[in-house]
């Protein structure tokens, strides 16, 4: 059987936020695990290692965590997660940009970049593109009854940050697929006019990301990709 390291990160608080889904989510997979579906399983033949990181709502504390993290793990699939309080599904973030604007708003850090609007690395790229399958995510959350979005980025703010510095290092490491993933708040009614879905929903939008990621992984299709 082949071992697989995944590594889902989160955030551990966010301000004015109960149920934080970024802490609770991952943390769900990482001590449950992803149970075996009946019939195709794309885990199947497969020991999943999965570790969970949780990162502070920091520019500048962020990032260096999970970087640690990845380079002690050595994970092939990297999902990371944040909050974005507007959204009534799952949004499957298509691009990290080389912005970060914190507006009026300061990090979990207090701290600023020099100014409001900067890029994140003066010498990278203007934009990544994901490197998880989001076509065939999008299909199994549809199949699962699990509301969900294309994002075009996820914002300019930390997680848009974590997002672009991932995937900046997934270029060096082309065997490593990453991408980023932005979850509702917590609710109870599940999908509807008001923002937010009921954490057992989320958690198994997890779990179907990382099967779908480690099915794209093992058997690599263009098909399995959307972007625009």
């Amino acid at each position: 059987m082949d071992q697989l390291k995944i590594i889902i990160s989160g955030y551990d608080r966010y301000e004015g936020v109960e149920v934080n889904p970024s802490c609770e989510v991952p943390q769900a997979i990482a001590e449950q695990g992803v149970p075996a579906l009946e019939g195709e399983d794309p885990l199947e033949g497969v020991d999943l290692d999965i570790r969970q990181v949780s990162l502070p709502v920091s520019f500048g504390q962020a990032w260096p965590i999970l970087h640690q993290a990845v380079e002690e793990f050595q994970p092939r699939i990297i999902i990371a997660t944040g909050l974005k309080r507007s959204a009534r599904g799952i949004a499957m973030e298509r691009c990290a940009v080389n912005l970060k604007d914190v507006g009026q708003a300061a990090d979990s850090s207090e701290a600023r970049p020099a100014s409001q609007r900067e890029p994140i690395d003066a010498d990278g790229p203007a934009a990544y593109w994901t490197r998880l399958p989001l076509r065939a995510i999008l299909h199994i959350f549809a199949r699962d009854n699990i509301a969900a979005t294309l994002s075009s980025d996820a914002g300019t703010y930390v997680c848009n940050a974590v997002f672009y510095n991932l995937l900046h290092w997934t270029a060096n490491h082309p065997g490593v697929l990453a991408g980023f993933v932005s979850l509702p708040p917590v609710s109870q009614a599940g999908a509807g006019k008001a923002p937010g879905l009921p954490l057992d929903l989320q958690i198994e939008a997890g779990r179907d990301v990382v099967r779908e990621s480690v099915r794209y992984y093992r058997s690599p299709s263009s098909g399995d990709m959307l972007l625009a």
